[in-house]
Formats: C-alpha cells, sequence, structure tokens
C-alpha cells in the first residue's frame, strides 16, 4: 500500500510499514464482504440493481469511481448507467477488477457464472467498459483456477472471456508476448505502459497487466511474484493482492511461506464499508463463503461441488465449457438499460443513452416487462414521485394482460417545464398484490451549464 499510485518502478523484497500481526485495512476486500452479505440476504440471486442499493447503504467512501457511482444512484441513476454517465475518467480504472475473487469462490469452476456475477458487480462504477471487462478477466481466470493449474492455459482461458479487441486483452497479450520472446519483466512492463499510454496511470488495462507480469515472471515462487508485481509501480495494493488470490486459489496456502503469513495474520480490518457486523478473521469468512458456495452451486446447478476430500476433476474439459452466445451477450449489454429480475418477471428500463433533459425537450424512457412463466399475468404500472414540473406522456391505464413469455413494451415520454430542478421517482410495477420498484431519474442539463 504505501507505494500506490508511484509511477517508479520499486525495489521491494518484503513487506514494508506494518504492525506485526495485523493486517492494513483495504478496500478491495471490503467490498467483496459486502457482496457476500448481499447474496446471504437475497437468497444468493443479485442483479446490478440490488448492488447497487447495497452500496448505497453500506458503502460510506467517495473515492474516484466510487463517489461518481454513489452520485449517480442518489440522483436516482441505477446501474449499470450509474457507472456510465459522468465518468469518464474513472470507468476504466481499478474498482472493480480487484474485488473478484468472491465471485471465483462462489461459483468455482463455473466461469460462464462467473463472469454474469462479475459483470454485475463492475457494472456499478463502470458501466460497460474496460473496467468491467477487467473484471470479468480476473473472476473467470480464478474461477478457472480452481480446476485447471496450468498458468499459461489459465491467462489464455481468460483472454477468452473478454472481447480480444478491448483494451485489458491487448495489454494482457503485450506481456505475454514479451515473456515469449525473451524480455526481462522490466522490459515486459515498459512494453505495457506504451500499449497503455493513452489511456494513462491508474487504469485496469495496465494494471491487470502488472500483475500477469509478476504471475509470468515469478517462476512459481509467491514472495518473488507479488513483489514483482508490485514493483511494476502504479496500483500496488491492487496488483499484489489479486496475484496472491491466485496463488492461493491455484495452489492453496502451501503456496504462501509462514514468513508471508505471519506479519499481517488472520484478522480483518475495514475502511470502506459501515453498518453491519463483518467477520472478525479470514477463517470466518472463508467458511462463510464456503457455506455460501454450497447454496449457490445448488441454486444455479454448477457441475463443481465442495467436498470435504478431493473432488474428482475427470471432467474439467466440460467444466470449463464457454457458451459464445451468453458471454456475447454479456460483453454487448447496454450500459443505458436498468433491470430489475424476479423469479417470474424481468423489469427494464431503456434510457436509450443520456439521462439528460433540457427544459422544453422531451427525454423518452422505454420500459420493457417480460412474463417469465408459463401463465398470464394481469399488472399495473406506475410512476411516484415524478416532480409537478415533468409532464408523462404514454402511460397505459389499467391492467395489463402480458402473455405467457411474452413482453410488454411502452414508451413513456417526459418533458420539464420552466424551473424543474433533476427528476428522481419510482417506476412500480403490481403482479397480484406483490411490488416491483425501480428507481429512476432525469438529470436537467439546464443546471448543469450555470
Amino acid at each position: 500500500m504505501p507505494f500506490e499510485g508511484k509511477t517508479d518502478v520499486n525495489n521491494i523484497t518484503f513487506y514494508t510499514k506494518i504492525k506485526e500481526g495485523e493486517p492494513a485495512a483495504n478496500d478491495d476486500l471490503d467490498l467483496q464482504i459486502l457482496w457476500l452479505k448481499a447474496m446471504e440476504e437475497n437468497n444468493y440471486r443479485v442483479d446490478a440493481y440490488t448492488l447497487g442499493e447495497y452500496w448505497l447503504k453500506y458503502v460510506p467512501v467517495d473515492w474516484n469511481e466510487y463517489g461518481v457511482g454513489k452520485v449517480n444512484m442518489r440522483l436516482g441513476i441505477m446501474p449499470p448507467l450509474s457507472g456510465e454517465y459522468n465518468n469518464a475518467k474513472w470507468k476504466t480504472s481499478n474498482g472493480a477488477w480487484i474485488r473478484s475473487e468472491i465471485w471465483a469462490c462462489l461459483a468455482p469452476g463455473n466461469p460462464m457464472l462467473a463472469a454474469q456475477f462479475a459483470w454485475n458487480d463492475a457494472s456499478v462504477d463502470h458501466g460497460c467498459t474496460e473496467g468491467t471487462f477487467a473484471e470479468i478477466f480476473t473472476a473467470t481466470l480464478e474461477s478457472a483456477a480452481f480446476i485447471e493449474k496450468d498458468r499459461d492455459k489459465l491467462i489464455q482461458f481468460a483472454l477468452s472471456m473478454i472481447p480480444g479487441d478491448c483494451r485489458v486483452a491487448i495489454a494482457v497479450n503485450t506481456a505475454v508476448e514479451a515473456k515469449k520472446s525473451g524480455e526481462t519483466w522490466q522490459q515486459a512492463r515498459e512494453s505495457v505502459i506504451t500499449v497503455t499510454e493513452d489511456l494513462g496511470w491508474f487504469q485496469a488495462p495496465r494494471n491487470v497487466s502488472f500483475t500477469m507480469i509478476g504471475w509470468l515472471y515469478g517462476d512459481g515462487d509467491f514472495g518473488k511474484s507479488i513483489c514483482i508485481a508490485v514493483n511494476c509501480g502504479d496500483d500496488t495494493d491492487c496488483t499484489g493482492a489479486t496475484l496472491g488470490s491466485i496463488l492461493g486459489i491455484v495452489y492453496g496456502t502451501s503456496i504462501i511461506p509462514e514468513k508471508w503469513r505471519a506479519p499481517i495474520g488472520d484478522g480483518i480490518k475495514t475502511v470502506a464499508i459501515s453498518g453491519f457486523e463483518v467477520p472478525a478473521t479470514l477463517q470466518a469468512l472463508t467458511d462463510k463463503t464456503v457455506a455460501a458456495q454450497k447454496k449457490v452451486a445448488e441454486l444455479y446447478q454448477s457441475l463443481l461441488k465442495v467436498t470435504p476430500g478431493k473432488t474428482n476433476l475427470s471432467d474439467s474439459h466440460e467444466l470449463l465449457a464457454i457458451n459464445k452466445n451468453e458471454l456475447s451477450q454479456i460483453w454487448q449489454r447496454s450500459p443505458y438499460q436498468i433491470t430489475r429480475n424476479t423469479n417470474e418477471l424481468s423489469f427494464t428500463c431503456d434510457y436509450a443513452g443520456t439521462p439528460e433533459i433540457l427544459i422544453g425537450e422531451s427525454k423518452v424512457l422505454n420500459i420493457s416487462i417480460v412474463n417469465k412463466t408459463n401463465k398470464e399475468k394481469l399488472i399495473s404500472l406506475n410512476l411516484k414521485n415524478v416532480p409537478a414540473e415533468y409532464s408523462v406522456k404514454g402511460m397505459p391505464d389499467g391492467l395489463l394482460k402480458i402473455s405467457p413469455n411474452a413482453k410488454y413494451d411502452v414508451a413513456l415520454s417526459f418533458i420539464a417545464s420552466p424551473g424543474a430542478n433533476n427528476a428522481k421517482f419510482i417506476a412500480e410495477i403490481n403482479d397480484a398484490g406483490k411490488t416491483l420498484d425501480m428507481q429512476l431519474g432525469i438529470i436537467n442539463k439546464n443546471l448543469q451549464k450555470k
């Protein structure tokens, strides 16, 4: 952590500035503890919207993309738009991929599920861009690492889980090719910096690649590996921690020498979450994670099971099968579509672009409701708390009949009158007495011009 953000090559060989037997608090672990809580409290089904709600309730800090996402959500702009809107500087940054281990541990040997979880997570503060592809890369690599131990195969597998032309893939491939061509890790570092120069410092493509450089040049040695990653500079608490996690998944705790364990102990300290009790130790967190994984495996019918003895991995190729259609759908998700899901309904609002409006002009929100059941549904759609300065056209009257496995679409046109502020309101569907709310927001661009 003391080297975070520095642009020079470091020359460290061990921890610095530590209190013997105590870990440092770090947000990269904190958010994963919060996501585990969200999974436990929502029957192990969460979407980006739900994670956004937990973020607003339990994350008090406003750092970088964290802050942008929170500002947007407070205005009613929910994920993934919360991570996309007004976030040009930070949406390609590091906040998401460094909290990916929880999804791999809940979906070991199930990288397609890990990719879905990772997208829901990353989109909260990174939208649908490089910051999100970075978390899909690390989450799927870590998920696959439970059953595949070959480093080079794992890196290539994770690359296959993200678009080949995205900046994360280009940067990681640069590091891989540097190793193959006999370059030193310092030269590999410079090559990565060159291909990411336009993005600048503290961005995901570069730092994911620094993590891979530590792995590629670490010769299977835990201390050497994480030190090389950290010595590359930049977001050093992220690169070292993620590589340590990967090595732990691949080899188990036996890879971590006592000299690296003892100084930081088994306790947990937090800095970026509040309002609930967190596990006191890594062992307690591990126990909770294993218990949750068993529930996730049952719910999502995962092929890999956690057992007291050794797991039979003879079908590992089947476990790592990639659903290209499902994967491309993840890659192509729109940052402008807000979705909430239940077992029976899918409720989407498509902004079809920016959430902004000008006085006297209209902003159309496209609402879709999907009946996922085999029975006809009668539902109602209502808007609550729309400011008086906004008029709405297109609202349907009465009950809406939706056939089995069918979709209902409606376009709502909002017009802002003079004196209007930003609008924060709720779209609500009622299904046989059960309600599903969606927080929405419209930004008055005239206010931003003042």
